[in-house]
């Protein structure tokens, strides 16, 4: 360690899906996080049930850094299947703890430090139970490593208390399985490491939580009453944490009647037009989804720009095209969402870059489809929403809910007329009604063909260019509602545009490229339309990054739209799609040749590819 309390370590642990590894993983995770060190754990395991590889990257870094690292420093390895490529995973002089069982590595690991431990015959000799062993097996290797590293027994029981919470009967096996593996390693084998991690305080106040189950609290406390889903990875546990939450907080104490419906529709097209329905009776409607889900709802959709209906729509992105990687991350929904359904559409789109702003854009999300009277998208992804992260505790909301233009019998009584597409405000938002209203003129037809101010069908040219011009001005007018873009720096002659997900990689990056002479400055777009402010960064610099998380640059094409031509000429495509988690080493790699060379090309390296 470069000095006192200095940590960076990053530990890969390679294992077998279903066999119980995700606790092991994540006592480890808690016990450095109570010991103060920052953690930013990630999973990669495969869309089946169980039986393939999976891999737990974990990175401890006391500098708050929250990005992982490609390379380790520590690998546990115990599915054989793997194990040769994952040895080549170690950093030169890196830590190697493996299943004895499957022999001294290739030639190559002499400069490795080795520890061969007997994980499967320890297990069959102190845990009976077969079925029992093959979850504690994985718990060993946590007494393995905290010994390795000198994580006391504090930090683990506070570990074991956090995980096992619901579970207090598993609390003794998990410990007798921790004390194990210390034991195998203090009286078997030699430290020849010189890896060890020590109390700094530097996680005090903070939390670890995933953006999935912020988005929820988020739109528990917007006041959302209708979820309509249906199940896929990787949004899926985001609305079970939301019926989760309901359960508790949304019951009346009294009738114990329940504040908010949670429907599993047949299907993501039957979602959709749940949420269309009850945003247009007048209730905070949401669902959660992936691509393919989004795919099916593109109807709907639809419907809901064109007869101005509210709805939340979160897409928690993963790989595609089609099935793709439904347990890899990616950003490939990004111009999908912006222009989804036929014709021409355009949507708001909110883009959360941490477990905080998934929680805080939720909120924002429900206002803004009110607000603007139009389908809302937030556009998380795999590592944002299923990972845990580490923040500051979130803030309860200090404001009431925003429910935009809405008449109520008291004003329809002082109104002449009522007509629902009517822009009498110039923002290109008309006022609308919700059904049930007590007054004569609040009734209206809502239709997703052709109609005129009133809500009369039509098919007058004339009339539908003025009916969605009006569409388009409703949501230019809106920009300035929107999450503004956050800017670091300002003086750099090189900019870097990055979104949601990528963030951790940029700030890394960001350090890596000044140290080495680059200085850039840094502006993390959070929603689409963009706002001014992004051509105003562009015009500042002379070259400008973007990064994308899809092999085609979405956002990066978008922005060159945009911006037009004088302006996207400054623009640089960097791009990573290769399903993992985004990386500072890959932006460096990608960045650090082109800036040496000062290359005035739109040169567009292809990050991730070939890692």
């Amino acid at each position: 360690m470069a000095e006192p309390g200095s940590v960076d370590l990053n530990l890969v642990a390679s294992t077998v899906n279903g066999s119980g590894s995700q606790s092991a993983n994540l006592v480890l995770t808690r016990a450095l996080f109570a010991m103060g060190i920052p953690v930013s754990p990630k999973n990669l395991f495969p869309s089946n049930i169980e039986g393939l590889p999976t891999w737990f990257y974990l990175r401890a870094n006391s500098a708050g850094y929250r990005a992982g690292r490609r390379r380790a420093d520590l690998l546990v390895a115990l599915d054989r299947a793997t194990f040769a490529e994952d040895v080549k995973r170690l950093e030169p002089g890196g830590v190697l703890v493996y299943e004895e069982a499957f022999g001294v590595p290739e030639p190559g690991a002499d400069h490795l430090h080795l520890y061969p431990v007997p994980f499967a015959s320890l297990a069959k000799s102190a845990i009976p139970d077969p079925d029992l062993r093959k979850y504690l097996t994985n718990m060993i290797y946590v007494g393995v490593v905290a010994e390795i590293l000198g994580i006391p027994d504090s930090a683990l029981e506070d570990a074991l208390l956090h995980q096992f919470r619901s579970k207090p009967n598993a609390l003794s096996s998990n410990r007798q399985a921790i004390a194990l593996g210390r034991d195998y390693f203090g009286t078997h084998l030699t430290k020849t490491d010189l890896l060890r991690v020590e109390p700094i305080d530097r996680t005090s106040g903070k939390l670890l939580l995933e953006g999935n189950q912020t988005a929820a609290l988020g739109a528990l406390m917007a006041g959302c009453t209708v979820l309509a889903w249906y199940p896929i990875t990787p949004s899926s546990s985001l609305a079970e944490h939301l019926i989760g939450l309901a359960d508790r907080y949304r019951v009346d104490p009294a009738s114990g009647e329940r504040r908010i419906a949670t429907i599993q529709a047949e299907d993501e097209l039957a979602a959709a037009g749940m949420v269309l329905g009850a945003g247009w009776a007048g209730a905070r409607s949401m669902t959660t989804t992936s691509g393919p889900g989004i795919s099916l709802m593109a109807e709907f959709i639809g419907l809901g720009y064109y007869a101005e209906i509210p709805g939340v729509f979160v897409d928690v992105q993963r790989v595609g095209p089609s099935t793709g990687l439904p347990t890899r991350t990616m950003q490939g929904d990004v111009s999908f969402a912006y222009t989804l359904s036929h014709g021409d559409t355009r949507h708001p789109v909110l883009i959360p870059g941490t477990v905080l702003e998934c929680y805080e854009f939720m909120q924002w999300a429900f206002d803004l489809a009110e607000q603007l009277q139009t389908p809302i998208f937030v556009l998380s992804d795999l590592d944002l929403g299923m990972n845990l992260w580490m923040t500051d505790p979130l803030p309860y909301p200090t404001t009431g809910f925003d429910r935009g233009k809405v008449l109520h019998k008291d004003e329809l009584d002082q109104m002449a007329r009522f007509e629902r597409y009517r822009d009498v405000d110039g923002d290109g938002v008309a006022w609308r009604t919700v059904p049930g209203t007590e007054h004569p003129l609040a009734a209206y037809f809502t239709r997703g063909s052709g109609h005129d101010e009133a809500a009369r069908y039509t098919e007058s040219d004339e009339t539908y260019t003025r009916v969605i011009d009006r569409l388009a001005r409703k949501l230019e007018s809106g920009i300035e509602k929107l999450p503004p873009p956050l800017l670091e720096g300002g003086s750099a002659e090189v900019g870097i545009i990055a979104y949601g997900s990528s963030d951790p990689a940029v700030e890394e990056a960001l350090d890596v490229l000044a140290v080495e002479g680059v200085a850039a400055d840094y502006l993390r777009l959070r929603a689409l339309p963009m706002a001014p402010s992004v051509a105003d960064f562009v015009a500042a610099h002379e070259r400008v990054y973007v990064v994308d998380q899809n092999r085609d640059g979405q956002m990066f094409q978008i922005l060159q739209v945009e911006l037009g031509p004088l302006l996207a000429a400054r623009l640089r495509s960097v791009r990573h799609y290769d399903g993992l988690p985004l990386f500072a080493a890959d932006l460096v790699d990608a960045i650090r040749p082109l800036e040496s060379t000062r290359v005035g090309q739109s040169a567009v390296p292809l990050v991730g590819a070939g890692h």
